[in-house]
């Protein structure tokens, strides 16, 4: 099917013209499983009066989700954020932690909140993921562990991290938050390091209206992970140190198994979308679409472009707006860098000179709208306009620049 999109730049909403859709096409916007059955299981909780401490449905999750991922242990927390902060007082980490600033800023903060310092190390420009390289130039005698982050659902390099993490002996643990429902070596992320950390946020592809997780299959790590997420209570009375409150509820809970049921579903579309926007993009100059390895298995939650102003005339951020003026809300995913926010940015033993591969891909990345939210056609038109604001770059910029003259 052909779509037009736009005749000639003066239709777009910028200049006057009829936005492309009607209401706002969100990045994110939640997926949602099938209605009857989570109002079923919520009426189970009401009639239960079992609303949170270790319920029923909480407890059912997690073995479904240990299940599905091939791990021993799944400890259900009250969101990605806790479940971090959790995972690192649980690792006993201390000193300097090195992680990514490419990366959403909980990363960094939940470091931060426990008085440990974030190290911030560059990426890979190839993979957006930490580069091994650059790690292992970065690890001192302060340096207790290593962080890494598998960005939009792609594996970090687990194998290289492991091995740098032997060999300075350092405790390594992956924030997976884009990842559930990924593979890596035909295995599941999950199981990788000292454990893993899912976040169950309403924006994420597999959601628990707010949650989170950690994976491990280290015994010992997750019993001491269940103690802190209940405020270090090992009996009815017994407290063993200080915890804090990291429980699910039920009603997550029955949220997250109305998901596990969708989950093929919105895998499903997700991929569908992406296929859709990669045949559109992939011949256009100035622009990469970030791909998937086809040996794997992908959640395909992140539909991601590298934006080449020298070749497209408008910026990533030029873009970003004209988007929104056709109610598209693409999003800058993740700018400008953890680095460059506080109180990272004002710490001067910060080395930004260390991070040139981060600062240039925090400016060109562009995400695109997909989920089950989205029709084909939605993604069509999406794509689309992206080709027409780029192969006219020059008219548009042209036109834009002369705009701000008269005002």
């Amino acid at each position: 099917m052909s779509l037009t999109i736009k005749n000639n730049i003066d239709e777009l909403a910028t200049f006057g013209g009829a936005p492309l859709f009607d209401g706002l096409i969100h990045v994110g916007r939640p997926n949602l499983p099938e209605r009857e059955a989570l109002i079923r299981r919520i009426n189970e909780v009401l009639d239960n009066r079992w609303l949170t401490n270790k319920g029923p449905f909480v407890l059912e999750l997690e073995k479904r989700i240990a299940n599905y991922l091939g791990v021993k242990h799944c400890i259900t927390i009250c969101n990605g954020t806790i479940a971090l902060e959790i995972i690192i007082k649980a690792l006993k980490l201390k000193g300097e932690v090195i992680c990514p600033s490419f990366t959403f800023i909980a990363t960094a903060h939940a470091l931060q909140w426990l008085c440990l310092r974030p190290v911030f190390c560059d990426i890979d420009p190839r993979t957006h993921n930490l580069d091994p390289k650059q790690v292992e130039k970065l690890i001192t005698q302060k340096t207790s562990g290593i962080v890494g982050v598998h960005l939009w659902g792609r594996p970090c390099a687990i194998e290289e991290l492991t091995a740098l993490a032997n060999k300075h002996q350092l405790k390594l643990f992956f924030d997976a938050a884009h990842a559930f429902g990924a593979t890596h070596g035909g295995r599941m992320i999950g199981g990788f390091g000292e454990a893993e950390v899912f976040s169950f946020h309403a924006t994420k592809m597999f959601n628990t209206f707010e949650g989170g997780a950690i994976t491990t299959n280290n015994d010992d790590l997750a019993a001491r992970c269940r103690l802190l997420k209940n405020f270090g209570f090992k009996d009815y009375d017994l407290v063993l140190f200080p915890g804090t409150n990291g429980k699910m509820s039920e009603i997550h809970a029955a949220m997250g198994l109305g998901m596990m049921d969708s989950l093929d579903h919105i895998i499903k579309e997700n991929k569908k979308h992406y296929r859709t926007y990669q045949h559109i993009l992939k011949e256009q100059d100035g622009l990469r679409i970030v791909s998937y390895a086809e040996t794997e298995q992908s959640n395909f939650q992140y539909v991601v472009v590298e934006i080449d102003e020298g070749v497209t005339m408008l910026s990533r951020d030029q873009l970003v707006e004209l988007f929104f003026t056709e109610n598209i809300l693409a999003r800058r995913y993740f700018y400008p860098g953890c680095h460059r926010m506080e109180p990272y940015a004002s710490d001067p033993t910060q080395d930004t000179d260390l991070l040139k591969q981060t600062d240039r891909i925090s400016q060109r990345t562009l995400c695109l709208p997909t989920g089950t939210s989205l029709t084909t056609e939605d993604v069509e038109k999406i794509g689309r306009l992206l080709i027409f604001l780029i192969k006219n770059g020059k008219s548009i910029l042209e036109k834009l620049q002369t705009s701000i003259q008269l005002i």
